[in-house]
Formats: C-alpha cells, sequence, structure tokens
C-alpha cells in the first residue's frame, strides 16, 4: 500500500493532520534547497521524536574511510559523504517555562503544512496544548533565497490562546552534528571560533580533511502583533553552540515572533579569512530588505524559472502535482549557476548514495536542463566531466588500464571514485558509455558542435581507449566479449556480455572515430592539438575499429531478442504477476543471492538502450523486446518508470504509459519504494520531465530538427510544455483534439510533427 496523505493540489504539496509516523517522510518531501545549500523540512523548534535533520551545502562532502572485509586492489580508497551541515534553523521555543515540543504536547489540532511550488516557500501551522495546559497557535514560514543564496530566513509566531504567557525564542546555532550515514562514526567538522554581536551569532567550522572552512550565521529581529521590539538577549556559548534567548510577556490574543535570517558562507566562494564579516553583510543586506520584500524577490525568481519550466495538465490533479513536484525540486537542486557543482541524486533532501555525481546526469538529467535553461547550463554539465578527465584516467589505471584510457566514476565529488560496492565499482562500466551520449545528445540538440573540438573529443579517445582495452577476443565466438559487469539493472552482479554494455562499447568507439574524422576535417589546429595531448595512432584507430566491428551480442532465436547477457535464459523464468505481493519490494524481502538468481529486472537495461538508440531498431524489435523484458521488470529502480513510460508511448500503449507516468512522477509522493524518509530521487526527476516531453509529447531530433508525435492520454484533457530549441522558446501545446506550435524568437522553425515538415512563424499559432 503506498502513502497518500499528501492533499492533489495543482501548485502545493500540502499535509494535514500530525502524525508522528510521517514526520521523517514530509522532511524528506517539504525539503528546500536553492542550488547553493538546502536542508530537510526539520521543524525549527526542539522535537524529542523520530527525527532525521539534516542540513547541506553544494560540493562541501568528506572523504570517508572505505569500510569492507576484504581489501581489492583498485579499490576507491574512501566513500564521499555528503555533510550535514551545522544547523542554522533552530529556534527553541518555551512557553511558561515549558519548551514547545509536539512529541510531547497532550493535544495538536489544524496541524497543516504547505510546500508552495509556485512561489518557493515552506509554511507550517498549528495549535498545541503543552502539559501546563497552555494553549497556542503556533506558524512558521521558511525559504531559501534564490536571488542571495548564501540567505536563508524562517519567521516564526506564536500566539497564546487561553490565557497570558511569556515565550522565549532561542534561536541557535550548532555545529555539533552528525551524519545519518557514516561507515566509522569520524568526526567531520571541526569547530574553532564561535562569536555574537547584539542580534547575530556565528560559527566558524571546517571539515576534516577536506578543509572546507563555513562560517555558519544568524541575525534575528523579534515583533510583537507585526511591530519591531528592540530587546537584547542573554547569550550562551558552548563548545559548538551559540545561542541568544529573548524572553516576552505577551497577552492572551497577542502574536509574538522572530525572524530568522540564517545561512553559510563557504571558503570555496570567499577567503576564509573573510567569511564572518560576509556573512555579517549579507545577513544585514537580508535583513535590511526585510522578510516580505525578501519573500517578493523570492517569487519572482520562481516565476521566472516556471515561465520557461513548467509542464500543464489539464484535468488530472493528481499527474500535475507530480511533474510540478518534479520540475521544483530539479530547480531546488541545481540551476547551473556553478560549473563546479552537479546534481546529486538526492540532492539537497537525504545522505543516502554519497557523491554528488552519477551517471544519471549524463543519461537523464542533461535533456532536461538543455531544454528549460540556455544551452550554456547543459554545457557546464559537460565541462564538468571534462575537468575530471585526468581523474578519469588514473580511476582506470589503479585497475590496470594503460595508455590514457579513463573509466569515470560510479560516484564521486572530485573525479575520484568513491563508490563502495566492488560489484558495482568495478563492474558497472556502462557508465563510461553515458559520459559519451551526453555530449552526442548535447550536440544534436544545441547544434553546438565547437564543444567537441574544445572538450568533448579527449573525453571520447579515453573512453574509446578503455572499451578498446576492456573487452577480450574469443576465440570460439569468433567475437570480442566484455566479461564481468554489471548492467543496469544491479540485480544481476559480476555477468558476461550485458547487451547494453556491449552496444554502449561499439557505439562509443564509432562515434569516437566519427568525430577524430570530422575534427581532422574542420577544425584542424584543434586536431593537432589533440593527436599531440592523446598520441593517439591511426593503428590503434583501426585497432579499436575491429573490437566495435566484432562486438558479441547474446540473442535468443526462440524469442527473437536480444539477451540482457549470456545465461539470462537459463533462469526460472516467472514474470512478476505472478510473484506474491508480500516479497515485494524484494530488495528489502529477499537475501541478494536469491534476488541474483532470479530474473528479476530492476530497471530497464536492454530497453534503457532501445530508449537511448531508438533509430537504430524498428518499432517491431521494440516491441518484441519490451513485450519479453517488461513483464520481468520489477521497477525498484527510481530510473526505471520514466524509460519503460516513454517506450509504452512509442508503442501507442498508452494506458500503460499513462500508469508509468504517474510512478515516476509520484514516486516520492506516495512513497512507492517505501523508502522516502531517506531523502527523495532527484535524478529521476529529470526523467519524469522526459516521460511527459519525450513520451507523450514524442520530441525527438530527426535530420538536426526537432521532431514531434504528439499523444495524449484519457484521462487529460490537454499537457502544455515549453522548450528551449537553439535558443528560441518552442510551445506546444496539445488537446484531445489536436496540437498547437508557438514560437518566441526572430526566425522561423522548421520542424516535423508525425513525420511532416511544418513551418513555424514568431507569435503565430500553428494547430495541427
Amino acid at each position: 500500500m503506498n502513502q497518500d496523505y499528501i492533499k492533489p493540489d495543482n501548485w502545493s504539496i500540502i499535509e494535514e493532520g500530525f502524525d508522528a509516523e510521517k514526520v521523517k517522510s514530509s522532511e524528506s518531501l517539504f525539503s528546500l534547497g536553492n542550488g547553493a545549500m538546502g536542508q530537510r523540512a526539520n521543524f525549527e523548534e526542539a522535537y524529542s521524536g523520530d527525527t532525521f535533520q539534516g542540513s547541506y551545502i553544494a560540493g562541501v562532502y568528506y572523504p570517508d574511510k572505505t569500510r569492507v572485509g576484504w581489501w581489492k586492489n583498485g579499490y576507491p580508497e574512501y566513500f564521499a559523504k555528503v555533510l550535514n551541515a551545522p544547523n542554522w534553523i533552530g529556534i527553541n521555543v518555551m512557553v511558561n517555562g515549558e519548551n514547545l515540543d509536539l512529541h510531547r504536547c497532550t493535544s495538536i489540532t489544524n496541524f497543516r503544512r504547505e510546500l508552495n511550488m509556485k512561489e518557493g516557500w515552506y509554511q507550517r501551522s498549528f495549535n498545541a496544548v503543552l502539559s501546563n495546559s497552555i494553549e497556542v497557535s503556533v506558524k512558521s514560514t521558511r525559504f531559501l533565497s534564490l536571488e542571495m543564496d548564501e540567505v536563508g530566513a524562517i519567521r516564526y509566531e506564536v500566539t497564546p490562546i487561553n490565557k497570558d504567557a511569556v515565550i522565549e525564542f532561542t534561536p541557535y546555532l550548532d555545529s555539533g552534528i552528525t551524519n545519518e550515514d557514516t561507515n566509522w562514526d569520524d568526526k567531520f567538522w571541526d569547530t574553532y571560533d564561535l562569536a555574537h554581536n547584539k542580534n547575530s551569532g556565528y560559527i566558524l567550522s571546517k571539515t576534516m580533511k577536506t578543509d572546507f572552512h563555513v562560517c555558519t550565521a544568524m541575525l534575528n529581529h523579534i515583533f510583537v502583533d507585526g511591530k519591531q521590539q528592540e530587546i537584547h538577549p542573554k547569550t550562551e556559548i558552548n563548545g559548538t553552540y551559540v545561542n541568544l534567548k529573548y524572553a516576552l510577556q505577551s497577552s492572551k490574543g497577542t502574536t509574538v515572533s522572530i525572524v530568522k535570517y540564517g545561512g553559510y558562507t563557504v571558503s570555496s566562494n570567499h577567503r576564509e579569512s573573510d567569511l564572518e564579516y560576509i556573512s555579517s553583510a549579507i545577513l544585514q543586506k537580508a535583513s535590511k530588505l526585510g522578510f516580505d520584500a525578501l519573500l517578493e524577490k523570492q517569487k519572482k525568481a520562481w516565476e521566472t524559472i516556471w515561465d520557461m519550466s513548467d509542464i500543464v495538465i489539464k484535468g488530472d490533479v493528481k499527474a500535475q502535482q507530480g511533474i510540478r513536484f518534479n520540475i521544483f525540486q530539479l530547480n531546488q537542486t541545481y540551476l547551473g549557476k556553478d560549473a563546479r557543482l552537479n546534481i546529486g541524486p538526492k540532492g539537497f533532501t537525504g545522505e543516502k548514495y554519497g557523491g554528488s555525481t552519477y551517471w544519471d546526469t549524463e543519461a537523464y538529467c542533461i535533456p532536461f536542463y538543455m531544454a528549460t535553461k540556455n544551452q550554456e547550463v547543459a554545457r557546464n554539465l559537460l565541462t564538468y566531466r571534462y575537468h575530471h578527465l585526468d581523474k578519469a584516467i588514473e580511476n582506470a589505471k589503479k585497475l590496470g588500464f594503460i595508455n590514457g584510457a579513463a573509466l569515470y566514476p560510479m560516484v564521486t565529488m572530485n573525479g575520484e571514485e568513491c563508490h563502495n560496492e566492488w560489484e558495482i565499482t568495478f563492474e558497472e562500466i556502462h557508465r563510461n558509455g553515458a559520459m559519451v551520449f551526453a555530449i552526442y545528445n548535447y550536440v544534436r540538440y544545441t547544434g553546438d558542435y565547437r564543444y567537441i573540438p574544445e572538450k568533448g573529443l579527449e573525453v571520447m579517445i579515453a573512453i574509446a581507449r578503455f572499451w578498446h582495452q576492456r573487452a577480450t577476443f574469443s576465440t570460439d565466438k569468433n567475437k570480442y566479449v566484455i566479461l564481468g559487469v554489471t548492467g543496469p539493472n544491479e540485480y544481476e552482479n559480476n555477468i558476461n556480455n550485458n547487451w547494453y554494455t556491449n552496444y554502449l562499447a561499439k557505439w562509443c568507439i564509432e562515434y569516437c572515430v566519427k568525430n577524430i574524422d570530422t575534427v581532422k576535417e574542420t577544425y584542424k589546429e584543434d586536431y593537432d592539438r589533440i593527436i599531440r595531448k592523446t598520441n593517439i595512432s591511426q593503428t590503434e584507430i583501426q585497432a579499436m575499429l575491429e573490437v566495435a566491428k566484432k562486438m558479441y551480442f547474446p540473442y535468443s532465436e526462440k524469442y527473437q531478442v536480444y539477451l540482457q547477457q549470456d545465461g539470462f535464459l537459463d533462469k526460472e523464468l516467472i514474470t512478476v504477476k505472478d510473484l506474491d505481493t508480500s516479497q515485494r519490494p524484494i530488495n528489502q524481502k529477499w537475501s541478494w543471492d536469491r534476488i541474483l538468481r532470479s530474473p528479476y529486472i530492476k530497471q530497464a537495461d536492454i530497453l534503457q538502450g532501445f530508449y537511448m538508440f531508438e533509430d537504430k531498431f524498428t518499432k517491431e524489435e521494440l516491441k518484441l523486446h519490451f513485450d519479453f523484458y517488461e513483464p520481468f521488470t520489477v521497477h525498484e529502480s527510481s530510473l526505471s518508470p520514466c524509460v519503460h513510460s516513454i517506450l509504452a508511448a512509442t508503442l501507442d500503449r498508452m494506458d500503460q504509459a499513462y500508469a508509468f507516468y504517474l510512478r515516476t512522477s509520484r514516486l516520492d509522493l506516495d512513497d512507492y519504494n517505501k523508502e522516502v524518509e531517506e531523502g527523495l530521487h532527484i535524478t529521476s526527476m529529470a526523467g519524469t520531465w522526459m516521460s511527459i516531453v519525450e513520451g507523450f509529447g514524442g520530441l525527438r531530433m530527426k535530420d538536426n530538427k526537432l521532431s514531434f508525435a504528439p499523444k495524449i492520454p484519457k484521462e487529460w484533457s490537454g499537457y502544455v510544455f515549453n522548450v528551449n530549441y537553439r535558443n528560441q522558446i518552442l510551445r506546444v501545446d496539445v488537446s484531445q483534439e489536436g496540437t498547437s506550435f508557438s514560437l518566441e524568437g526572430d526566425q522561423e522553425l522548421l520542424i516535423y510533427v508525425n513525420g511532416k515538415e511544418l513551418t513555424i512563424t514568431p507569435d503565430t499559432l500553428v494547430t495541427v
């Protein structure tokens, strides 16, 4: 049974009624971020119930030493932990000397929280009766500023309902925090200075090993019925803790409130010696603007984002809420302002998986950012990997590869591999292919071929060298084979000839050589530089092409399908529909041994390849493979339903496509995988966007032009999306009656719709 306590709403995530069992799930779902920092939706006031406190700073991490029983050569030495950062949101609240703590209150009524995605703020309100019989009404509003991304703001209001009361607000900073996710319970932070000045407090701390210096700061103002009060706080400093205490006598019905500005300045952006000074200046600037004016700027910033990235769904509130939640969280995680950053699989909502970057970025996220931002944002994501090329070569060298072959990491913060499961670290090498596919995808969409001679070709050559060396010639088969791998389906480890991996290897080599030839003809200066740098020869190129030409692909004549890997048909082929629902999810109910021997597929594997290289296969081939593999797929990876939704739409199976769309868009809202309390699945959210734009909208690139094959689920009366295509905004409006296109730009655009050419002129509506 999936959770269903989130109220359907077009623009907000809403929870009504307090349930202690749902606190950790809601902390994930109501998370906030602004690309530079983020936080789970923890209560500001003390809470003694079960909670997962989490605040995070983009790019700040700790190399937690690997914990394995048996060390293996080439094993990564550490697992990069996304660090729980010093807590700045805390505000302890005392009412007549008693701590406000929802876990201990005798009554909680009118509890409501709302994440307003349209305007970018989070609000919580409730009435509570404390054990001293005083009833209070509480409302807290907070947001993380997009405009001033080192600042967050909280307005916390308390109104005594049944009698006069002394209200004490104690806003605090705390660097004595720990990670939920840690190998050795290491101390991650060293606090080296604490200070306060009037209504401000500061903590200076640094990360152990990585030496990121951070100033965590706060600035507070007190109000009574909206009028600012001059109250001198009592202060306390204790090791890793700074607090300021404000006491107010409040009569029944009078609202007292605190506005707290807080946030982080980091040594990766400023000089260490200036952090406290800069924090103070930034918070003073925010304070001078005031909470309401800062919130207005927040609303305008989000309005600009939504103007480009919104998808409107007509007639289906749950579907609408799902896609907006996904788009909102993607923008909270990464805005493309800083080329040193990337898109972590949990964003700022949790610590699981560690690291900031997976192959998810290249395979799933780049299409979203290409089409909803300017192309520079997607270029930054590719450049991030280019800057890590030397580390990728170093990673491959540790595993025995030579001559500049590169293996990009499964998980990374700085280009080094830091994933801690051997069957993935050493074997899930298909990730290398996603790096090249992302370049191909970017160039065909943006037309920015210049990226390849500038940076992309060096990456391609290093990856082609890896595939050349990783393949083994089988005299038995007279083919090249790739042994001992894990494909996208992680419920199969250490298998031979995973079709998707072999196909990517072949394609990467061929695409690399094709681009070597193009750059040689068109960009002679770049070509000469690259040849000198990589020292690649025609002999080596021919040897690579021989591997691609003779790559082995397991195939079943009986079923007329490529096999996911050697031996797949040796399994007991019981489909998912014949699996007892009490056994699901199998990753939480079965031993790993049993999973590995089963036919069950965690996520699209062969079908991932059919999605990426659709134009290489016929629709009939797609149908055969979809019908064979989908019945064995348990979709226990967040990355699976979106691919199946797109493929089902391609096959005109709209009921299936719609069901998969709902699953991917509401994966976290409805907690399909029973793990949302650990954090959200940020990177798969880009797949949700793809399932509408590429699945239902049918967006493809054909002959260097945009192509659409619009379809619509019967549950919808219409849907609308925008794509930024080569600096012109194309709006696509699909209804049950037909599709309209309009263009915002300065030149006409030739597109394909259902295979036929259509010219769109700026500022005119064309209906098909």
